[in-house]
């Protein structure tokens, strides 16, 4: 019997070594090339054909579809899961710290995600700060370790952050003699906000003249002491150079404007806008300026900066030539970004192609890896997604996610094998209550 790719993932064999996949009485929905009934051959981690008529290779292993509706893996341009901590929230500008170094391959929200048919993820740092820390870009390779996580390959990226969340002024605590007092760190205004941008890319150009100066001098055969390395500035200037990502955490208009003009004065892109609820109110700007957006579908009155969103704000911004994703910025959330596109076509009245690119290759473009991922094409990643119902459907369930051609996620295993995680899970805790008198015995004996 042929092993399925995630038994041979688990037994330390590469994808290379595993038997070609054939997925064939399929609703296929390619996003960028139409839709048609046919079939998708995996071979080697990737796509090797798409059509409605494909020749089945000698030992491939073959899925039935059975009509179901096979379509590319969901991406997430706004998430934190797999990540043990998002915020370092002490300073203004935390660019030194980056999310890579915290990913957390045991979160169980990573299979959680998996089984809402996201396959790619954008890890950002979190918004207490004016410049955040560095992102990752992830595949959801549940079972994999922290490296194992990563996409490789992905650009780089950056988390800055504008009003409410960067200006905080600190949480309240018990002062002396019980004063409450509260711990003040600036930016306390928005426009303090801009301050803190500003200023941290004035400090970024000094520093990258200063290794210009230096590199000119040492090629000119001159013996010179190297300028001292600055951790906080270093990603800054990759920005300026094109080699890293913005991704701005926004609400108001007013501030989108502001930091547009910042980044068109020292001579770099905003690379997206997140949540950017009034976007629809500056989207001509923001097409303009080249920055994409990504929003929620329907968020609205959570918090003051909310109160002027609408639903229809993807929709507008989609019509105004501003390149649009779905996020969640929510491990719970992640698993639903299918129905949440859905809401785009009641709100603005997109296509379902349209309203499928929001989740698939619209992120991809955002994040650069559309070469690789975000619709089926021959040559890209195997990140598949097989759903029983139109994945736009609320009725709509997961049954199989494929990465790189494993099948990471099957929801026919996923059901038979909860009442064996649930006996094993008693034996467990079993095995503790009985061990818990002998270990107190043992606690008792005299040091």
């Amino acid at each position: 019997m042929t092993k399925l790719p995630w038994a041979a993932l688990a037994a330390g064999i590469t994808l290379a070594a595993a038997p070609p996949i054939v997925i064939q009485n399929a609703r296929v929905l390619t996003v960028t090339r139409g839709a048609f009934t046919g079939a998708v051959i995996v071979k080697d981690g990737k796509i090797a054909e798409a059509a409605e008529k494909v020749m089945i290779p000698p030992g491939a292993r073959v899925i039935d579809a059975g009509g179901q509706y096979l379509m590319p893996g969901i991406i997430d341009c706004h998430s934190h899961i797999a990540a043990d901590s998002i915020n370092e929230g002490a300073a203004s500008v935390s660019s030194m710290v980056g999310i890579e170094d915290v990913l957390n391959p045991d979160d169980i929200s990573i299979y959680r995600a998996l089984a809402g048919g996201v396959t790619t993820a954008n890890i950002l740092h979190g918004s207490a700060n004016s410049i955040g820390g560095k992102c990752t870009v992830i595949k959801t390779r549940w079972g994999k370790d922290a490296d194992g996580l990563k996409f490789e390959g992905a650009m780089p990226g950056i988390k800055f952050a504008l009003g409410e969340n960067p200006k905080r002024q600190g949480m309240p605590s018990e002062g002396l003699f019980g004063v409450t007092q509260r711990n003040l760190r600036y930016p306390g205004t928005r426009m303090g906000v801009e301050d803190v941008i500003r200023e941290a890319f004035t400090e970024a150009k000094a520093y990258q003249a200063e290794w210009k100066e230096y590199e000119a001098k040492k090629t000119r055969g001159e013996t010179v002491i190297p300028p001292r390395r600055n951790l906080k500035l270093e990603p800054l200037v990759e920005v300026l150079e094109g080699k890293r990502f913005v991704h701005a955490h926004c609400y108001r208009a007013d501030e989108i404007l502001m930091l547009l003009r910042v980044a068109d004065e020292f001579g770099f892109k905003i690379r997206t806008l997140q949540h950017v609820l009034e976007g629809y109110k500056v989207a001509r700007e923001i097409a303009a300026h080249g920055a994409g957006a990504s929003t929620f579908s329907d968020w609205w009155s959570y918090k003051m900066e909310a109160y002027d969103a609408i639903p229809y704000n993807a929709a507008i911004m989609v019509r105004k030539g501003v390149l649009v994703s779905l996020n969640s910025d929510s491990g719970e959330l992640m698993r639903r970004l299918n129905t949440e596109a859905a809401k785009t076509m009641k709100y603005g009245g997109l296509t379902e192609t349209e309203a499928l690119s929001l989740i698939t290759i619209n992120p991809a473009r955002q994040l650069k890896i559309d070469d690789r991922v975000g619709s089926i094409e021959v040559g890209k990643d195997a990140d598949l997604v097989l759903f029983d119902k139109h994945p736009l459907s609320s009725y709509a369930k997961v049954q199989k996610v494929f990465i790189d051609g494993a099948v990471y996620f099957d929801r026919d295993k996923d059901l038979s094998e909860r009442r064996l995680l649930e006996l094993n899970k008693r034996k467990l805790l079993e095995k503790e209550k009985q061990s818990a008198p002998q270990q107190k015995k043992q606690d008792r004996r005299p040091q």
